[in-house]
């Protein structure tokens, strides 16, 4: 949907938020002169400033410009059937104050009339903030939490691993895994060589047997190589601090690893009861954790993206080309979702284990002389538009049919290959 009539609305108003209070620039249909209010960042103020606009605009629908997509301000606007809430980005709003005000002056006031402005000015360039299902908004938080989580037990297994390489590094050895319950409870367990080696060979394969690691030649291997380790350092001026180090890491660690989990548990519940479900689920790449994060980076609401080239836009994925004079030049887009952007890369840089064709496309990327991360977004680019057409049209990908398409156009991805 696009605003494309200053009269579709009874009143615009621009929010400047903030965390406690929020600077307002209302301006009634066909009125010359605006109003300027504050409201105290409470639910109850809220509410009493929503409900009053229903009032005097007897029902009829209200534009609301803000600089956020999400939060707290948004979350309580949104329950209000009667605001349409129209975000703007925070850049947009920052040029437009540098155009008309030379000096640099900057103030809220300033900014909720300039949001005001900016949507009754150019209505047409800005479209209402999509409302999605509440399964579809609930997994949404849930997948940027998970990746937060995620990104936390990196930073977490990274500062084990750093404290360990001090005094311990043998134990880095003998785990391929260091985000996981065995590598935690090891080092809980025997968080020095020399309490390692005080240990029973039948302790030791007890201890990997319980943790369902029953590797015989492995488990074997492990326990030749304790005995046979050398410490790194015997200071036990050293040692003591590094151990007591790790003792308080390891057990955030393993907190970290349980709430991954039970948020997995949570999004594939969520994911599962959706119809679309089956269509992101049959992309190379997606499994259980890509997967629900492409349905909410999709929705369910076929019209939200009149093509792909809506996506690749949105995304930051599509490459922006600037030109002055007879010079032109290509950048990727500075402004965008970055965890939606994220989600795509992250995505086609898994399917190339997976699918033929992306694997091919990416080593002909490299071949022109792309660096791996422009290749990648390449890549994004071009699984965007299949999952648009997949997604249109409610068909999960098949990997047989898209190579069959490719050898058809005779295409160089497949020039090397041996079709069956």
């Amino acid at each position: 949907m696009k605003v494309s009539d200053t009269a579709e609305f009874a009143a615009y108003i621009g929010i400047d938020w903030a965390d406690d209070h929020h600077d307002i620039c209302e301006i009634a249909r066909g009125a010359s002169q605006s109003q300027h209010t504050i409201i105290k960042h409470r639910p109850e103020d809220i509410h009493h400033w929503s409900m009053s606009l229903l009032e005097r605009y007897h029902g009829e629908r209200i534009a609301v410009a803000c600089e956020l997509r999400k939060g707290p301000l948004i979350n309580a606007l949104r329950q209000y059937e009667h605001l349409v809430i129209f975000p703007i980005n925070p850049t947009t709003v920052a040029n437009h104050r540098k155009a008309f005000a030379n000096s640099g002056s900057k103030s809220d006031v300033m900014d909720a009339t300039i949001q005001t402005e900016i949507l009754l000015t150019y209505p047409e360039r800005f479209s209402p903030l999509n409302v999605e299902k509440k399964d579809i908004r609930i997994l949404d938080q849930l997948v940027v939490y998970r990746r937060q989580l995620v990104q936390s037990s990196v930073d977490m297994t990274n500062k084990i691993t750093a404290v360990l390489k001090l005094y311990y590094p043998q134990a880095l050895d003998w785990f391929e895994e260091k985000d996981s319950v065995i590598f935690c409870d090891f080092l809980l367990k025997w968080p020095t060589l020399q309490m390692l080696q005080r240990a029973r060979a039948s302790t030791i394969m007890d201890f990997f047997n319980a943790h369902h690691s029953r590797y015989p030649a492995t488990n074997q291997a492990r326990i030749e190589h304790i005995k046979q380790a050398r410490p790194l350092t015997q200071d036990t001026a050293f040692i003591i601090p590094n151990q007591m180090m790790v003792s308080l890491l390891v057990p955030q660690l393993k907190i970290l690893i349980e709430a991954i989990k039970k948020l997995d548990s949570e999004i594939r519940h969520y994911y599962r009861k959706q119809p679309d479900y089956c269509i992101f689920d049959s992309f190379p790449g997606a499994g259980p954790q890509m997967g629900p994060r492409l349905m909410v980076a999709m929705g369910t609401d076929r019209a939200r993206y009149p093509s792909a080239a809506d996506i690749q836009k949105y995304a930051g994925i599509a490459p922006v080309i600037e030109a002055s004079g007879k010079k032109s030049w290509t950048h990727w887009r500075y402004h965008c979702p970055t965890f939606l952007r994220q989600t795509f890369v992250e995505w086609a840089g898994l399917s190339r284990r997976y699918s033929f064709w992306a694997q091919a496309y990416y080593e002909q990327q490299i071949k022109k002389g792309k660096h791996h991360n422009t290749a990648i977004r390449s890549l994004a680019f071009k699984w965007i538009r299949i999952l648009f057409r997949c997604w249109q049209n409610h068909t999960p990908y098949d990997e047989s049919t898209y190579l069959t398409a490719l050898k058809k156009r005779k295409s160089p991805l497949l020039e090397n290959a041996i079709m069956e």
